[in-house]
C-alpha cells in the first residue's frame, strides 16, 4: 500500500488540485519497487493506491496514463489506482481501477454512495457558486456494481472513503465473494483545523468491518492514516498523517460467513424498534377502586414538633 502524501500547508484550493498527488504516489511506488529489487520487502501480490491518487481518467490523459503504466512496469505486478473515470454515458465516476502488467486497466469499481456537497451539489444552479463549493466543478454519478476485483487468488472488495461507514455496502462486497477488503480514501482536506481526527475515525470503522466480516482490511489514504488490519481488528501496520510511506504485509485471504454477514441490519432494526416501543409506551392508570397500601408497605414519616 502506497501513501503519496501532499503538503500540509497547502490551501484547500491547492489541495483540490491533485495532479501533484499522482506524482508523489508514483515516486513512493518507485521507492517500493526499489526495495523489492534489493530484497528488503517481498514483491506484493497487489499494490494499492488511495482514492483520488489521479484527478482524471488515465486512459484519456496521456501524462497520467504513462505515469500509471511506468508504475505497473517497475512493480511488475497488479496495481489498484484511485481515479476519476469517464463513463461511456458522458458522466464521471469516483473509482478504483485495476491495472495488470502487459494488459493495462482490466476492471474497476465506481463509488456507489456519493457524498452531497463533496461529490455532487444538490441544487447546483443555486448553490454551486458559493464559497468552497466552486472547487467541485462536476457531479459524479453513482456506480451500481459491487463485484470483487479479481487478481489470482485475491477477490478484492473495494469501498471508497466513507462507504466504509455503511456496513450494508461492505456486506454486499463480502456476499459477492470478496476475501480481502480495501478502503480507498482521501483525507487531506479533512485533517485541517477542527476537522482533525477524521483519519483515526475512519481507521476505527475499518477495524469494525474487519471484525464484523472476518476479513483483512487495507486502508489506503492519500495523506494518512493508512493501515493494514487483521481479520480480528488488530492493526498490523500503519502510516501516520502528513508523510509519504509504503506498507507491505502478508495477510490472510478469508472465505466463509459471519453472523454479521448473515443477519445484516436485522439486529439493529430490532433493537431500534424495541427502543422506540419503550419511548412511546404509556404507563397504565390506577383504577379508582384500588386498595390503599398496607401500614407495613407505607413509607415512614418523621413527625416534628411545632
Amino acid at each position: 500500500m502506497v501513501q503519496g502524501n501532499v503538503e500540509r500547508e497547502r490551501t484547500l484550493a491547492e489541495q483540490a488540485r491533485v495532479r501533484g498527488v499522482a506524482q508523489n504516489t508514483a515516486s513512493e511506488t518507485a521507492l517500493l519497487a526499489a526495495a523489492v529489487r534489493r530484497g528488503k520487502v517481498e514483491r506484493p501480490d497487489i499494490t494499492l493506491w488511495p482514492e483520488n491518487s489521479l484527478d482524471s481518467d488515465p486512459t484519456h490523459d496521456l501524462t497520467l496514463g504513462a505515469l500509471v503504466t511506468d508504475s505497473v512496469r517497475v512493480l511488475d505486478g497488479p496495481l489498484l489506482i484511485g481515479a476519476i473515470l469517464d463513463g461511456p454515458d458522458g458522466r464521471s465516476y469516483n473509482a478504483g481501477q485495476l491495472w495488470i502488467p502487459g494488459q493495462g486497466p482490466v476492471t474497476s469499481y465506481a463509488k456507489r454512495q456519493l457524498v452531497p456537497f463533496g461529490e455532487y451539489i444538490p441544487a447546483r444552479s443555486l448553490l454551486g457558486g458559493l464559497g468552497s463549493l466552486q472547487l467541485i466543478p462536476r457531479d459524479f454519478a453513482p456506480g451500481t456494481s459491487q463485484a470483487p476485483l479479481k487478481v489470482g487468488a485475491i477477490r478484492l472488495g473495494d469501498v471508497i472513503c466513507y462507504e466504509v461507514a455503511n456496513d450494508g455496502l461492505v456486506r454486499d462486497a463480502v456476499r459477492a465473494g470478496a476475501n480481502l477488503l480495501v478502503v480507498q480514501t482521501n483525507n487531506a482536506t479533512y485533517e485541517r483545523g477542527l476537522q482533525a481526527g477524521q483519519s483515526e475515525q475512519q481507521l476505527a470503522m475499518a477495524r469494525i468491518r474487519a471484525i464484523e466480516f472476518g476479513r483483512s482490511v487495507a486502508l489506503a489514504s492519500t495523506s494518512g492514516v493508512s493501515a493494514i488490519v487483521a481479520p480480528g481488528g488488530t492493526v498490523i501496520d500503519r502510516a501516520g498523517t502528513w508523510r509519504s510511506a509504503y506498507l507491505v504485509e502478508r495477510v490472510p485471504l478469508a472465505d466463509g460467513h459471519t453472523l454479521a454477514e448473515r443477519l445484516g441490519a436485522w439486529p439493529e432494526a430490532l433493537l431500534a424498534a424495541l427502543a422506540l416501543a419503550g419511548l412511546v409506551r404509556r404507563p397504565g392508570r390506577r383504577h379508582r377502586g384500588a386498595s390503599t397500601p398496607s401500614v407495613r408497605d407505607a413509607p415512614l414519616t418523621r413527625l416534628g414538633a411545632g
